[in-house]
């Protein structure tokens, strides 16, 4: 007995120095002075204000405003599109309002059987528009396309010289269930992430919008990669708010993998989102820091150093040790519904981190008169759980499925279509 007092006092002992690395994760409920909310017109006018402004300035960047000069061009309508299930739009985004300057295309699919105005899932996609649908009227993007790194998920043999191909209709059509997104009474809305922004180490900052702001670089607080894929979803809400066949009030974004980073701070930071899908999204996206597990703040700050703002390296290696964390960048989308939902395999994005992070979250959505997360654990594989706060994880990697599009279209019918 007393060979086992020691031992465990020995390893009590030798546990501190970890339990000292360890710093409790930030009440979002609580003023940066340390006064404690107590009004949702308080969290409303003061406590959301503090926190957007703190992640613009540390890890996300400063982003503009609409630029004043931004035109749509609609060219391409077809109401029979997809065999007559959708009317396809195709509308040029020129950010300068120049027919030369940097300019983003964006698709829509409206489905035909719904009257009336539509909600919508607005979201990036990573490998053109040309790839989510075989469909040959869409336009092929003509921006810089990855290729030559083996991705799993896709086939890119189709790129050329980083540019697609005809060859590349359809490749990701396995993550885009338009049909299922059309036959659920949902228009959809994408663009290509690399007309927006480059995700390119040799040609970032240089490409889309970077160019047009300048006064945003070479500073510590500089609209960073993440924040400008997030600023042009916002600018696609501005077109969507111009379309009489699109229910602007009903629009969910939604992203995977770095674009689901994006699409949590699209919805951080507009409030026109009804709704965010944050898929996958990992370190950077809905994961908890603190908990030390999976991708890090120094690999995505060395590895993927265009992504935030040069202020968020001042944090590299303090992970557990953050005076924040992502459950507060959840907390903005209240009372809002968000979705997150993991994998099991995708260990990179440590899928309880981003149910923790959900979790955290919830006090804030309680706090508002909202259901949160109707979870204290985790769930177990194959089981979604739905508040106002939805989550699930599925077995398999790091991918979209149709499992997950199931789920989160029954969100959206939860929460879009109630009498």
């Amino acid at each position: 007995m007393q060979f086992n007092t020691l031992l465990c006092f020995s390893f009590f002992l030798a546990t501190l120095p970890l339990l000292a690395q360890k710093r409790p994760l930030p009440d979002p409920l609580v003023f940066t002075n340390g006064k404690r909310v107590t009004t949702a017109k308080q969290w409303q006018s003061q406590r959301r204000p503090e926190l957007l402004e703190f992640f613009a300035n540390e890890m996300y960047g400063h982003s503009p405003d609409k630029p004043s000069a931004m035109r749509f061009e609609v060219f391409d309508t077809d109401a029979n599109a997809l065999g007559g299930k959708a009317t396809r739009k195709q509308v040029a985004v020129y950010f300068d309002g120049k027919s030369n300057g940097p300019r983003m295309d964006v698709l829509l699919y409206i489905p035909n059987q719904v009257k009336g105005p539509v909600p919508a899932i607005v979201g990036l996609n990573f490998w053109g528009n040309q790839s989510i649908n075989a469909d040959p009227g869409i336009r092929i993007s003509t921006s810089w396309m990855e290729s030559g790194r083996g991705n799993p998920y896709v086939d890119v043999s189709c790129v050329v010289n980083h540019r697609s191909t005809e060859a590349c209709r359809g490749i990701n059509a396995q993550q885009w269930p338009v049909d299922s997104i059309l036959n659920r009474g949902y228009a959809l809305v994408t663009a290509y992430r690399e007309d927006i922004a480059s995700d390119e180490k040799s040609t970032m900052f240089t490409t889309g919008v970077h160019p047009l702001y300048p006064n945003l670089q070479n500073r510590g607080d500089n609209f960073g990669t993440v924040a400008a894929w997030a600023w042009g979803l916002s600018r696609i809400m501005d077109y969507v708010q111009t379309d009489n066949r699109i229910d602007a009030k009903r629009v969910a974004v939604f992203g995977w993998s770095r674009l689901g980073k994006a699409a949590l701070w699209a919805g951080a930071i507009d409030e026109r989102f009804a709704m965010v899908i944050s898929h996958e999204s990992g370190a950077g996206g809905a994961k908890l820091f603190h908990r030390g597990v999976g991708e890090n703040i120094r690999r995505l700050c060395t590895v993927f150093p265009h992504w935030y703002a040069g202020n968020f390296r001042n944090y590299m290696d303090q992970d557990t040790l953050l005076p924040f964390d992502q459950h507060l960048v959840i907390s903005l989308v209240a009372p809002r519904p968000i979705y997150v939902a993991s994998a099991e395999e995708d260990k990179n994005s440590d899928p309880e981190g981003e149910f923790e992070g959900a979790k955290a979250a919830s006090v804030v959505y309680q706090f508002l008169g909202t259901t949160g997360l109707p979870a204290s654990q985790m769930p177990p594989l194959n089981q979604s759980v739905q508040g106002q706060i939805g989550y699930h994880i599925r077995p398999g990697g790091h991918d979209v499925t149709n499992y997950d599009w199931q789920h989160y279209l029954r969100f959206m019918d939860k929460h879009f279509k109630k009498k």
